[in-house]
């Protein structure tokens, strides 16, 4: 089959996020099962200068969108996958976040940046290229949200002959909502403007396009297919979810494991696995050295890798540092997001320079080496669609600290008594999103680190646990036959 993803973001071209990771594994997943997967970018710097052996396609292209140039270009990841690369300086090629000015004011021309991706994968499945076209597309999150909506204005005008889409959620929460008045530069028929198309209370919304035109719908895990069905987790679209919730199915995103592997990873300054973990206690002392972090090989350090927001929990992670320090532990965190728990954090750093080290940004391989050298991985989100984060702490022997909801409930099983008895344990998990229940997730952790037989088990068999992307590729590809058949 042919399939064609389309994105705003791809590792290791670009990376804000797991959506990043998702679209840079998926399609080499698909093209080990025997599939063509090919993926179709935004033209931002830093795509631009990561594409391997580029070259120019000889296609026509008239300005559109706002963009006076415009130009297709082929090239391909590290791992092969061909890439074609959008061409449009004028809406692309901006210094920073890809999404927001250095304020971190999104960009006014959104609506068509991420219109011209959405038409130009409709074009690519029309037909534009002379070699190769697409049985199917495969949408990711609103920035693709139109793709689906042009390929269903292609199917009207075409007489139901178009490419079937498959649309998937990443996270619900972050919408592509625009003001009404710019549905009229989307060379949109005016009829889609409605509630039953792109319009979302008075405005317009790429996401809802994604849900409403695609034949199939798709999350990144079981349990957040079920949440966004609902008052609470639905974000004012549980409605039409709800209407289509025989055609939306929750497929866990996996793990690269070329990229993610404890015994191998260039970025690590030991090597271990679930068996030999001596280089696990070399990563802890190299980490802590390298933040500045005291030197102490029994203290538990928990990690935080993450963007600094409510909905990632951080804030309860900021109240519950005193009770945290107190009990002896250390806290190592990479990220950044919101200004107020940025400059908490760092005052934190300030006032317990050898406790706590804070990294503000992204550094993909510190990352790597923050999940080697913890020993927890906090993970307490007010709500989580998938979560990649609890997958690479338990890869790297980091036990996630997770609340039940969306993928974490489904990838991370509480140390509770009948859990170390089957051998299912592998993390810290409590329920309800309020400080005291952190905190006592905590303090458990304190407990169960204190015996270090039951620890170094709990470890292993989080260590053992299998997130290949081999099942979500085949599971997607059942999902392509269905929406082709629709």
């Amino acid at each position: 089959m042919k399939i064609l993803h389309v994105a705003a973001e791809c590792f290791p071209l670009l990376k804000t996020g797991g959506l990043a990771d998702v679209v840079g594994a998926l399609p080499a997943a698909q093209r080990a099962l025997g599939q063509d997967a090919r993926i179709l970018l935004p033209g931002f710097p830093a795509i631009r200068a990561g594409l391997l052996d580029a070259r120019l396609l000889n296609v026509a292209l008239a300005p559109r969108f706002g963009a006076r140039s415009l130009a297709l270009w082929q090239g391909r990841l590290p791992d092969g996958t061909p890439v074609y690369m959008i061409d449009a300086p004028g809406l692309y090629d901006r210094p920073g976040n890809p999404y927001a000015d250095g304020e971190q004011h999104a960009y006014a021309d959104n609506h068509r940046r991420f219109a011209l991706l959405g038409w130009l994968a409709a074009q690519v499945a029309d037909g534009l290229l002379a070699d190769w076209r697409p049985d199917l597309v495969h949408a990711h999150d609103w920035h693709a949200g139109l793709a689906p909506a042009y390929l269903r204005e292609r199917s009207l005008r075409h007489d139901g002959l178009a490419t079937a889409s498959v649309f998937t959620v990443h996270n619900l929460a972050y919408q592509g909502l625009f003001p009404a008045s710019h549905f009229a530069e989307l060379e949109l028929p005016r009829d889609f403007f409605r509630y039953d198309g792109l319009e979302f209370h008075g405005h317009l919304s790429f996401i809802k396009a994604g849900l409403q035109f695609s034949q199939r719908i798709a999350t990144v895990s079981p349990s957040y297919a079920r949440e966004i069905c609902t008052a609470e987790h639905g974000c004012g679209l549980e409605g039409l979810l709800q209407y289509r919730a025989g055609e939306l199915v929750g497929i866990l995103n996996g793990v690269d494991a070329s990229l993610w592997d404890p015994a191998s990873d260039p970025a690590l300054p030991g090597h271990f696995d679930a068996e030999k973990t001596v280089g696990k206690a070399r990563c802890k002392a190299a980490l802590q050295a390298e933040l500045g972090l005291a030197a102490e090989p029994a203290a538990l350090l928990f990690g935080v890798v993450s963007r600094l927001t409510e909905q990632k929990g951080l804030n309860l992670v900021l109240a519950g540092m005193a009770a945290l320090l107190a009990q002896g532990g250390q806290l190592a965190l990479l990220g950044s997001g919101d200004l107020a728990l940025e400059a908490g954090f760092k005052q934190l750093q300030q006032d317990y320079p050898e406790r706590v080290a804070v990294r503000l940004g992204f550094d993909e391989a510190l990352s790597h080496r923050i999940f080697a050298g913890v020993d927890v991985v906090l993970v307490p989100s007010r709500f989580e669609p998938c979560g990649l984060t609890q997958m690479y702490g338990m890869r790297y022997g980091a036990l996630p600290l997770a609340r039940r909801t969306g993928g974490l409930a489904d990838t991370v099983f509480d140390c509770s008594l009948e859990n170390l008895a089957d051998g299912s344990a592998c993390g810290l998990v409590f329920e309800r999103f309020e400080q005291a229940d952190f905190d006592a997730a905590v303090r458990r952790a304190f407990a169960l680190y204190a015996k270090p037989t039951q620890w170094r088990e709990v470890r292993r068999h989080a260590m053992q646990r299998q997130f290949d992307w081999s099942g979500p590729a085949q599971a997607y590809l059942e999902l392509y036959r269905a929406a082709r058949q629709a």
